[in-house]
């Protein structure tokens, strides 16, 4: 780049810390302005980037005249922010899930198509070494045509993580089974090569609905509650005063071209990681631990019993959060906010994964019987898929 990219964050709050891998003068991108509208936001926005204007103001960072924003505010926020990003032409990062309702996720895309702005969304497993090698292991053919995926994902911090701030709330998240599993759903759908057509569950508020000590931790930070401490999960303490998600739930899914996936989490194991079941017409694939140094191994012959696995791979290291993916990931969104071109994430395949998780929240919070997913109009998956905004217009 001849010069560098003018880039806005808008909520300097849980995601924040993405603030490093965008921040680079001289090298690509700066952050020239940061929009928050708590007091402790900006103060941290503030010591974290002291040649940034900090603002209050959403018209004061829609007037910055910037090349591309990244939207970090709470889920329930994003269409509301993305939205006038997007029509002030500015490329538009948008943190994962997409938002929490099906109208305000198809208004997003739906906005980036008649806008013309390019939208990218931070579904940034798919550049974890754990999903990218697995996905290689499937498309090198090892264990055949892929035909059912099952993913059990161990929230060990959860009641940390997810029970006493916002996100206990299902007026900010819809569900924790939207808002945590988005990443797991996107998984399946890639690995798998399709995306959900139907979708049943069950859940329930198992544990932490009747935990009595309560707390307001409005203004603080997740690291000022979190400890390993806060164990047994009925002993947590300063849950949020007001808590209606689920902390156990359990999903099954039809993808379009006929596989059949699951997946189950839980906020209250001792243990925190997410294992793959990926069963083919050949063989299968399963994870052991899902960060560096961990394994995946791979069957191919046929034993009675359990026997050692055919191929074990070792999980590759990365530099940064999530095993390496998060300075991929902004590198990625600011490459295709410069210069456009096929990306590894993907705005439909973002929204599909918003919608199974929201309607197999409506199923378990119903009588458990399967949801039917919208489809999105043919011609704007057309022009995503095209890689946006390459679709000529008449």
């Amino acid at each position: 780049m001849e010069k560098d990219l003018k880039v806005g964050i808008v909520g300097f709050g849980l995601r924040s810390g993405l603030w490093r891998h965008a921040h680079k003068p001289g090298q690509g991108s700066e952050v020239t302005i940061v929009c928050d509208v708590s007091e402790r936001g900006r103060a941290d926005a503030a010591a974290s980037i002291p040649s940034a204007r900090i603002t209050d103001d959403l018209e004061e960072l829609l007037a910055s005249g910037l090349d591309a924003v990244l939207v970090l505010t709470p889920d329930n926020q994003h269409a509301a922010v993305a939205v006038r990003t997007l029509k002030a032409g500015f490329a538009t990062f948008c943190e994962k899930p997409l938002d929490i309702t099906v109208e305000a996720a198809d208004l997003i895309l739906k906005t980036a198509y008649e806008t013309g702005t390019r939208l990218y969304v931070g579904h940034n497993m798919r550049h974890m070494p754990v999903v990218v090698q697995m996905r290689q292991i499937i498309q090198e053919g090892r264990i055949g045509e892929v035909k059912a995926i099952w993913c059990r994902h161990f929230v060990g911090d959860g009641g940390d993580y997810y029970f006493k701030d916002w996100h206990a709330q299902r007026a900010n998240v819809t569900s924790l089974l939207l808002q945590k599993g988005a990443h797991d759903i996107d998984v399946i759908h890639w690995l798998a090569g399709a995306y959900t057509k139907r979708v049943a569950a069950v859940g329930d508020l198992a544990v932490y609905g009747n935990v009595t000590n309560r707390g307001n931790n409005a203004g603080k930070r997740m690291g000022e509650w979190f400890s390993v401490d806060n164990w047994p999960p009925t002993e947590q303490k300063d849950l949020a005063e007001v808590i209606d998600v689920e902390d156990i739930s359990m999903m099954n899914m039809v993808l379009d071209n006929g596989v059949l996936a699951s997946y189950q989490q839980c906020h209250f194991t001792p243990d925190y990681w997410r294992n793959y079941t990926i069963i083919g017409t050949k063989g299968r694939i399963e994870n052991f631990g899902d960060g560096p140094g961990n394994t995946i191994n791979v069957w191919t012959s046929r034993t009675s019993g359990y026997a050692a696995p055919d191929e074990v791979h070792t999980i590759q290291a990365g530099d940064g959060g999530h095993g390496g993916a998060d300075p991929r990931l902004i590198e990625e969104f600011l490459r295709f906010a410069a210069q456009g071109g096929p990306t590894q994430t993907s705005p439909v395949a973002a929204r599909q994964a918003v919608v199974a998780g929201i309607l197999a929240a409506e199923s378990l919070r119903g009588d458990g019987c399967a949801r039917e997913v919208p489809a999105l109009p043919a011609g704007l998956v057309a022009y995503f898929d095209a890689g946006q905004p390459a679709l000529i217009r008449d």
